[in-house]
């Protein structure tokens, strides 16, 4: 299957277990990779035969920027369950939501959670 991806979308959200992370919020990065079939839109150089990458920040800016969620998985959930929703070519889509600071004492980079999600 042929791969769209966009990578390293970043957003401010207020998503989080703890009253400070609604309140005050943190970034937030989206990586999603859309599978689908690519071979015509390479034919005819149009993008309707393919899906719009604007619209597909945009999707994304929408609902991390939008309603909070307690749990990374929810907000995930969220984001690929409307991405199948808007866009009939997608197959199926693998959505990574990256919290680079989480208020979790210890040394590390982030944490991140991944879900892949199709058409049934």
């Amino acid at each position: 299957m042929d791969k769209i991806k966009v990578n390293n979308m970043e957003f401010y959200g207020y998503h989080g277990v703890f009253k400070e992370e609604t309140k005050l919020g943190q970034r937030f990065r989206v990586n999603t990779v859309l599978e689908l079939d690519l071979s015509t839109a390479g034919k005819t150089d149009n993008v309707e035969d393919s899906i719009n990458y604007g619209e597909v920040y945009a999707l994304c800016r929408d609902i991390v920027e939008g309603k909070p969620f307690h749990l990374l998985e929810a907000l995930a959930e969220k984001l690929a369950s409307s991405l199948l929703e808007e866009f009939d070519k997608l197959n199926q889509c693998t959505i990574e939501v990256i919290k680079p600071d989480p208020p979790i004492p210890g040394h590390y980079d982030s944490v991140a959670i991944e879900i892949t999600r199709g058409r049934s």
